[in-house]
Formats: C-alpha cells, sequence, structure tokens
C-alpha cells in the first residue's frame, strides 16, 4: 500500500498531523509518498499510489480531487477543518482508521461528479456548480431547462446546480434538501429567491439541465464556478449545460453509513 500525502499548508498543524499519520502507516507496513518540488516527478508519484491522504478539509478534498480524477486514486481525508462530511477521519481517529486503511480494510464510495460547459468553459465539480450574480446590487433572472423543456425560472442572487455529495454544502445552507450520497440526481436550488414560491428541484442524474442567464446591465458580470473554483463570466443570455460526467469519485470508508454519522454528529445542534 503506496499512501501519497496532501497537506493543507494554510492549516499550522497540517504538517505535525501529516507526520503523526505517516508514522501510524509506516509503522503498519504501508509507504508514504510525498509531494514534490518537481512536476514530473509529483505526477508520477501521485499515480503510482493506491490512495491519497488529504490533512485538512472538506476543500482540501475538493481540490485534491482534481488530481486524482485521471487516475481513480481513492482519497481519504483526516479532518481539520469546520465541518467535515467528505474528511472523515477525525484526528482521534487515526490511530484505528490508518490501520485499516494499510491493511486494506476499507470499502470504497463512489461519488457521482458534474460535468459543466459554456463555450468553451468546461469543469467538472464533486460538491455542486453554480451561477451567481457577483458584487451587482440587483437581482438576475435565471431560466431553468431540462432536457429542452423549460422548468422553472428565478429570479435572485444564483443558482447552486448540487450532486448528492453537495446537498450538505452551499445547496442546504440556500434552503435545499439532503439526499442520500449513493442516489443518482442533481438538486437545483436558488439563492436568495426574490419569491414566497421558488423551491429547490431534484431531477435524476440522468437529466441534463441548462441553465440561462437573464438580461441584466452593468459591467459586473454574472459568473459560473465548479466546486468553487474556475470563475467564467457569462454574458446576458449564456447558457450553462450541467449534465452527470463521465468519471466518478472513490472515497475511502469504514462505515456505509459514514454520511448520516456525519449529519448526526456535525449538524444536528449547531
Amino acid at each position: 500500500m503506496t499512501v501519497y500525502m496532501v497537506l493543507n499548508q494554510q492549516k499550522p498543524e497540517a504538517l505535525q498531523v501529516a507526520e503523526q499519520a505517516a508514522a501510524i502507516l509506516q509503522q503498519q507496513g504501508a509507504c508514504t509518498v510525498w509531494p514534490d518540488a518537481d512536476p514530473a516527478r509529483d505526477e508520477a508519484a501521485l499515480a503510482s499510489a493506491d490512495a491519497v491522504l488529504t490533512i485538512g478539509g472538506d476543500g482540501t478534498i475538493l481540490h485534491t480531487a482534481r488530481r486524482t480524477q485521471p487516475y481513480g486514486i481513492p482519497i481519504l481525508g483526516i479532518n481539520l477543518g469546520r465541518v467535515g462530511f467528505l474528511a472523515t477521519c477525525e484526528i482521534e481517529e487515526m490511530p484505528s482508521k490508518l490501520a485499516r486503511l494499510a491493511a486494506g480494510d476499507y470499502q470504497l464510495d463512489r461519488r457521482m461528479l458534474l460535468r459543466a460547459r459554456c463555450d468553451a468553459w468546461e469543469q467538472t465539480a464533486l460538491n455542486d456548480v453554480v451561477l451567481y450574480k457577483g458584487w451587482r446590487m440587483q437581482t438576475i433572472e435565471f431560466a431553468v431547462w431540462c432536457d429542452g423543456t423549460l422548468v422553472n425560472r428565478y429570479r435572485g442572487d444564483g443558482v447552486i446546480v448540487a450532486t448528492p455529495t453537495g446537498s450538505t454544502a452551499y445547496s442546504l445552507s440556500a434552503g435545499g434538501p439532503i439526499l442520500d450520497a449513493r442516489i443518482g440526481g442533481m438538486v437545483v436550488t436558488p439563492i436568495c429567491a426574490h419569491s414566497l414560491q421558488s423551491p429547490p428541484m431534484v431531477f435524476s442524474a440522468q437529466r441534463r439541465l441548462t441553465i440561462r442567464v437573464g438580461e441584466y446591465t452593468g459591467s459586473d458580470p454574472v459568473c459560473v464556478s465548479a466546486d468553487g473554483a474556475g470563475d467564467h463570466s457569462l454574458s446576458p443570455g449564456a447558457q450553462v449545460e450541467i449534465s452527470l460526467a463521465d468519471s466518478h469519485l472513490d472515497l475511502i470508508s469504514f462505515n456505509p453509513a459514514d454520511q448520516f454519522m456525519a449529519i448526526d454528529k456535525k449538524l444536528k445542534g449547531r
């Protein structure tokens, strides 16, 4: 078992925790590989790994997932963040869970990805694709089409299209439902809709959604991003096509109910 280590350098405690994790893995017979300053050697090290261990939070996993997708390498996250729905290994759980990782005693929790496209811009997302109005002080109209049929219009600050994985993130904060991570679906959640009746909508993952930006004035553009990165400016009338991606992401799990255990521990009472 070769484990590639990824640290969130913004976390002061990340290096110390990573060294503790590496010591546990090595005691269990696993080999740990650290990022290399040489890009070619670093990419080769990542490609040869059996698993990736991130030390940070959910954002660290989202960032790392973009690199691991071409290789299909599963990820386990040690949580140093505030919540940690994806990074499900807490520091006090490292001895038991890392021993199981080294022994190959784990399950793979397959998560669907979204593919978003607008003109030459194309991204994949584990959590969500978000259309938002930036700094402008006016609401924008967004039209939602499903398989070529208009299904809703929202006027507000934006629209979130989330995966089941992302349903516990930004979409939840905007009033969207929590989806079981094992179902194939997408939830469309308006952001601060200027309406008394603008419910989120859940679609099959086999559907193709198109979000069309309404007319607006001013120099500040409407933008689209995937997992909070890769921002792309959208002109009035622009269309963003969103569908199920061909690839997926495997998260390392030690309990089939990890998602609901995280909800119970980390959301209730907040």
